[in-house]
């Protein structure tokens, strides 16, 4: 893994940090730029672990109409650029001991991907270097390790399948578990170029609450994992009831929500949770009784959500028609608990020193903190 460096910021504006620094907390930042939204997390290390002290996110949708053109979009490009320079703010307010950010499939596939990012650099700080799929699959993994080896899922497994459903591809990883060493091994990874930004301009001009459309997209999906089975043979360590499956995206925690019949969205309540897998079918079939008007209204998704609902479900039953793994662990956590957990892994038990860092301004606005678990 590369080096990660301080967050150097861009020169000539700084702000004074609003962080209160007693018991010297070190401060790590990651920045997950993806096809459908753009996260930041700043996390404390504490024991064992990290806490949360700031986590924004916002819906820019990157990706949109990349699938036709085979380019970031203009407006895309300006809505996320407008979200990277809140982040700037934000990590500029704070003394970081590290920093990283890192972009997916929309900045793989694009032919301007890369001068985005190069513009991006320029403009707000962020040095932002475009990940594998498998780097992906592996912070993903990382992520989740806990899940992978808590107890309170019942007995020991010596595999895990997990996987996250994002914008512009799916990521699914298999893995080799040790539950006596607590150790795991990312034996094969496949980056999906579908996810659900891609799978619903893919289709749009069919209805994903059109039955035989929806069927179309989990047929069209379904084939596409048939080679990675016949490479790794899960299905016979599922039948020996050997696996785990962990779901980390938006689409599983918006089944979850609606299966626990949340008010509003929670991450507390979400994540870490054991959800049936016929009851997640059910919240599907919910989300189908519901129709647009419906789906837009409720409240743990919404009307910016509401378009990719169902392509992300019809990925998920995908996925879990070639897996049927009984019980489907959530995780409300993804890259950017990954790569926290990484720099805290690298940085080690070393002397405790900050950077101070800056940002150009002015920044022309500011939002409030919008952590969610889309």
């Amino acid at each position: 893994m590369e080096r990660i460096p301080p967050w150097p910021g861009r020169a000539g504006r700084s702000y004074p940090s609003s962080y209160g620094r007693s018991g010297e907390e070190e401060l790590f930042a990651a920045l997950d730029l993806g096809t459908n939204n753009c996260r930041l997390m700043v996390a404390a290390q504490t024991t064992g672990g990290f806490r949360v002290v700031d986590s924004y996110s916002r819906m820019v949708k990157l990706g949109e109409g990349l699938h036709h053109t085979g380019r970031l979009a203009g407006p895309a490009m300006e809505r996320t650029l407008d979200a990277l320079r809140i982040c700037a703010e934000r990590v500029g307010r704070r003394p970081l001991k590290a920093i990283r950010a890192v972009a997916t499939e929309a900045c793989r596939r694009a032919e301007n991907g890369a001068d985005f990012l190069r513009r991006a650099k320029a403009e707000t700080g962020f040095d932002i270097s475009i990940i594998s799929g498998r780097e992906e699959a592996g912070l993903a993994v990382e992520s989740c390790a806990s899940l992978i080896h808590s107890s309170r899922f019942g007995a020991p497994r010596n595999r895990a399948l997990l996987f996250d459903i994002g914008g512009g591809s799916t990521e699914i990883a298999w893995v080799r578990v040790d539950p006596f060493r607590q150790t795991r091994d990312l034996i094969g990874y496949l980056s999906l170029p579908v996810g659900v930004i891609t799978l619903s301009e893919q289709f749009g001009h069919v209805s994903p609450h059109d039955p035989a459309s929806y069927a179309h997209m989990v047929a069209y999906t379904k084939q596409a994992l048939h080679e990675f089975e016949a490479i790794h043979r899960i299905g016979p360590e599922i039948r020996r009831q050997q696996t785990r499956l962990i779901g980390t995206s938006g689409t599983v925690t918006t089944l979850a929500s609606l299966v626990l019949g949340l008010p509003r969205y929670a991450r507390a309540a979400v994540d870490g949770t054991q959800l049936p897998s016929v009851s997640a079918r059910k919240a599907v079939r919910m989300l189908h009784e519901m129709g647009r008007a419906g789906i837009e209204a409720h409240p743990c998704i919404g009307p910016d959500r509401a378009t990719f609902v169902l392509p992300g479900c019809a990925i998920f039953e995908a996925i879990h028609d070639m897996w049927p793994i009984e019980d489907i662990i959530v995780a409300d956590r993804g890259l950017r608990d990954g790569m926290v957990l990484r720099m805290i892994r690298k940085a080690g038990p070393t002397p405790r020193h900050y950077h101070r860092p800056s940002v150009l301004g002015p920044i022309p606005f500011q939002h409030s903190i919008q952590a969610t678990g889309s």
